[in-house]
């Protein structure tokens, strides 16, 4: 019959507190790692010990930091791993023991792989493996979830082409399972120390938010409707601007011939008929357009005093002549 130690015999009437490790209990090497006790604001003393040692870890830093809820590691190292629990005392009386808290270092090996014998989308309520492989001759793999509901599974390894490997199974696979997988390689006379992580395996499950196609069946290449309707619109956006784009310059080759035509034919009529100045009662006027203007000639017979031998009443006529516009409006 195992025997009761005697620290134990004075626990019992207090609740348990919890016990946790931040930022999470998994620990890569040299890494730091705060252990906290959450007792209640009356409690007058904590304490913190590995499983199946009554005593706290270390005598001295117990005693001279009794107040203190917490465990600082600033650098983990594997004889640091293990089970740790924690109580608090209150009247003079210790609470019961916490849940114990498993303290792990990671990174001791070099890491294993994980992959999914089903893929990595799968339909609610098939049987998926996981096959978690290493060349290093590990005894055990450890199988974690890092998201959703966490899960970690154990399993003894066998041999499989120069290594060792496992197949975790997930029967039947539900929508609370779609997550980020890791596995680790580990030894039976160390179980706190593993590998590194392997590369994460995201699992995906039809019908949940994380699927990627919840509405189409697995496998499908053809496009859904929701696709479709993205690429018409798509084509409206693009296709509106192109076109207006051709108007604007049809029209404007269109108002550039025009201009020329306009220019050639305003040439064309100054070369048929160029300007002409002339003078009416001794003022300059400018000719108008060739269509808008008649010339008339003008014979003028202008009366001179005589001459001796000529008589005075002969009128003589002059050669000259003069144009005068007309203009008609």
């Amino acid at each position: 019959m195992s025997m009761v130690p005697p620290s134990l015999l004075c626990l019992g009437n207090l609740p348990p507190p919890p016990f946790t490790a931040l930022p999470g209990s998994t620990v890569p090497w040299k890494s730091h790692v705060t252990l906290l006790c959450q007792g209640p604001k009356q409690a007058e003393g904590y304490r913190i010990s590995r499983v199946g040692s009554p005593e706290p870890m270390d005598k001295e830093e117990q005693i001279t930091s009794r107040k203190t809820n917490t465990l600082n590691i600033a650098e983990m190292t594997t004889d640091k791993t293990g089970l740790y629990h924690c109580s608090y005392q209150r009247g003079g009386r210790w609470s019961q023991f916490s849940d114990p808290l498993q303290l792990v270092m990671t990174g001791a090996y070099s890491k294993p792989s994980l992959s999914s014998m089903a893929g990595t989308v799968v339909a609610p309520g098939e049987n998926v493996k996981l096959q978690c492989f290493s060349k290093f001759n590990h005894d055990v793999f450890i199988l974690t979830k890092e998201d959703g509901d966490p899960i970690t599974q154990n399993q003894s390894s066998i041999p499989q082409d120069g290594g060792r490997q496992t197949i975790f199974l997930l029967n039947p696979v539900s929508s609370t399972q779609a997550g980020t997988y890791r596995c680790y390689g580990a030894f039976h006379d160390n179980p706190y120390v593993w590998s590194q992580p392997s590369d994460p395996l995201q699992l995906q499950v039809e019908g949940t938010t994380d699927s990627p196609s919840s509405t189409q069946p697995r496998h499908s290449t053809a496009p859904s409707g929701n696709l479709a309707s993205q690429d018409r619109r798509l084509g409206i956006w693009i296709g509106v601007p192109v076109a207006v784009g051709l108007l604007l310059l049809v029209f404007l080759v269109f108002f550039i011939l025009y201009c020329l035509h306009k220019a050639k034919n305003n040439a064309e009529r100054k070369e048929r008929h160029p300007e002409a100045a002339g003078q009416v009662n001794g003022q300059a006027s400018e000719a108008a357009d060739p269509q808008e203007v008649t010339y008339s000639q003008v014979n003028c017979h202008v009366p001179h005093q005589g001459t001796a031998g000529t008589p005075s009443w002969v009128p003589r006529q002059t050669q000259s002549s003069e144009y005068v516009m007309l203009a008609f409006k």
